[in-house]
């Protein structure tokens, strides 16, 4: 079965094509600035380079970006696929479930409308995911399966996910920690899992998802017990451009000091804080290479994100009463060696060591760890779409 998995943004659209046979990535890409005159098409064939595309290319909206990816997937120059007939289902990332959903499932009205009762919570996301799912019905007549990135974090007991504000706020409005990149949190600590010898069963993992966007998660028995996003993703540890988790009092002594309205302090915690709000950049590799040259700035961004990556794994351990392993995903979980040998160093208490040359290896999954470490470290490259593919398969299979 030939599955199409879509990463819809506000302005952007991502996706694979994967044959379920072998979970072979067929085709990849992505439509950017969807709506803009400067919008632009990348098309990657993995298997045949020579079809690949990067142009610039005009899409009013979501509906033309799709009719774009499915033209070219059967295109004679950059196809992969003689028809869209091909395509037996498609797969949508949609980041904000609320409490419905603690699963994947397919797309039905009632999935659509809880879909749209979240946007609430994810205003830039939702929406975008929503659009892409209707582009997708309008143009193929094929099951739709939606995955949320809240459903692994559903099954956090209600002393992780409540905060101490009145009750009703929960009751009536909804708000509690929900947690986000879910999927990648459930395929690392699922493979970490297999690598500990297969049983989820008294297993305790913290798995650090960390690129432009941050979160960390306590997986106890394969399941998760608690995460630093909360009801958005601002939450937790800072970011490329978020600022994570500080004192509240803090928003309000802004806004009045500086006369901010609400949106406003919003997009200032949200988009002009972080990495960038502090030493002036979201790209941590900037970052790494300006702190190597002694800028102070990045060395400070070093030292406080190696920080609060300590703190938070070593809080996760105790409320775990263990760990066995720690997992690195994401762009700078994946691709920062430094970052990984000061966490190490950090919890070296716990009885962890690494080896430099394999900390070095990138790309690949690999454990980091030395022999004999009681504490164990891995990297393990994230694959969101491939969990994707799978919901939908399974899902398509029951029906």
């Amino acid at each position: 079965m030939k599955i199409l998995v879509i990463n819809a943004g506000s302005s952007s659209l991502k996706y694979q094509l994967m044959d379920m046979s072998n979970e072979h990535v067929l085709a990849k890409g992505i439509c950017e600035q969807i709506g803009d005159a400067n919008a632009t098409f990348t098309h990657k064939v993995p298997s045949d380079e020579s079809k690949n595309i990067k142009e610039s290319h005009l899409m009013a909206d979501h509906n033309e970006a799709i009719h774009l990816v499915l033209e070219t997937l059967v295109s004679k120059e950059n196809g992969v696929i003689e028809s869209t007939d091909e395509i037996e289902a498609v797969g949508h990332r949609v980041l904000h479930g609320g409490e419905k959903f603690s699963s994947s499932v397919l797309v039905t009205d009632a999935v659509k409308e809880a879909i749209k009762e979240c946007f609430k919570f994810g205003p830039l996301h939702n929406p975008a995911n929503f659009k892409g799912i209707e582009a997708c019905e309008k143009i193929m007549p094929v099951p739709q399966v939606a995955v949320f990135d809240t459903g692994f974090h559903q099954t956090m007991p209600d002393y992780a996910y409540l905060y101490a504000l009145p009750y009703e706020f929960y009751e009536v409005d909804g708000i509690r920690r929900y947690g986000f990149h879910g999927t990648s949190h459930r395929y690392v600590s699922q493979r970490c899992i297999d690598l500990l010898g297969g049983k989820a069963e008294g297993t305790k993992i913290v798995t650090c998802h960390l690129g432009n966007g941050s979160s960390i998660s306590a997986v106890k028995d394969g399941k998760c017990l608690d995460t630093t996003m909360g009801l958005t993703p601002l939450e937790g540890i800072f970011m490329g451009t978020r600022c994570g988790s500080i004192d509240p009092a803090i928003v309000t002594t802004i806004m009045k000091s500086r006369n901010l309205t609400p949106d406003e302090m919003d997009t200032l915690m949200n988009k002009k804080s972080g990495m960038l709000g502090l030493a002036g950049t979201s790209d941590n590799r900037t970052i790494e290479n300006r702190a190597k040259a002694g800028d102070e700035r990045a060395q400070l961004v070093e030292s406080m994100l190696c920080h609060q990556l300590a703190k938070y794994i070593g809080g996760f351990a105790a409320a775990m009463g263990g760990i066995d392993a720690v997992v690195f995903t994401g762009g700078i979980g994946e691709n920062n060696p430094q970052y990984r040998t000061r966490i190490a160093d950090s919890l070296r208490f716990l009885g962890t060591d690494i080896d430099e040359e394999k900390n070095h290896i990138r790309g690949e999954e690999v454990e980091i760890s030395v022999p004999g470490s009681k504490l164990k470290m891995y990297v393990i490259p994230t694959n969101e779409e491939l969990v994707i593919a799978r919901d939908t398969l399974a899902i398509v299979k029951a029906l």
